[in-house]
């Protein structure tokens, strides 16, 4: 009976995914709930998240095949069709990400990086710091960011990088119900195929196909 198991599983997501999946959990949780309070955390999740982003980003081009976006990323066509039998409890079951599962797995890349990269581009502004730091300037700023720090400079704003700021806020609450909406889905999934959806995550392994 045990060899019967094991047989019907299979290992589907590589240790990175895991790993970075978890990290990323981890990273955007406490950057959130931190709120910039300590400084050294908020950033130090922050810094994990940017660079865990892009090793996904580049792990999609040159990792395993359930890793690759060319396995999961679909038109928004697929999406929609899926997201549809998943509410009638008829969708069809995928081994790797479902299209659902693909076209959030992007979005909550691409959000994670805009709030990453915002926030690090506040700390360049506003403190000097970071790696940002000498690249993104006050003096570097386009047009309608610039507006915004010649108002701070009046003393309209009560600190420097607002539009940076205001960017990373939208983005962090942006990703927070890009989350939601994910867990939701996973929830949805995992009852309609019969299969626990994050315990895959941490074991790598789902039931084989048949």
């Amino acid at each position: 009976m045990a060899d019967a198991c094991d047989t019907a599983m299979i290992r589907v997501w590589d240790p990175l995914i895991r790993i970075g999946h978890w990290v990323l959990v981890a990273g955007f949780a406490t950057a959130y709930l931190t709120e910039g309070e300590p400084q050294w955390l908020h950033s130090f999740a922050g810094y994990a998240v940017a660079v865990t982003v892009a090793i996904r980003f580049l792990w999609g081009f040159v990792g395993p095949r359930r890793a690759r976006f060319s396995d999961f990323v679909t038109g928004p066509a697929r999406v929609l069709s899926y997201l549809r039998d998943l509410a009638t409890g008829r969708a069809e079951r995928h081994v790797g990400h479902s299209p659902a599962g693909g076209g959030m797995t992007v979005a909550l890349l691409f959000a994670l990086a805009l709030t990453a990269l915002s926030g690090m581009a506040t700390l360049a502004v506003e403190e000097g710091q970071g790696p940002l730091a000498g690249i993104v300037t006050a003096q570097s700023l386009p047009a309608w960011m610039a507006e915004e720090e010649d108002a701070y400079e009046r003393g309209e704003h009560g600190e420097g990088g607002e539009a940076f700021a205001e960017i990373h806020e939208f983005a962090a609450n942006a990703t927070l119900l890009l989350i939601l909406l994910h867990l939701v889905g996973v929830i949805c999934a995992s009852r309609t195929h019969g299969e626990n959806l994050a315990r895959s995550m941490i074991t790598g392994r789902k039931r084989a196909e048949g």
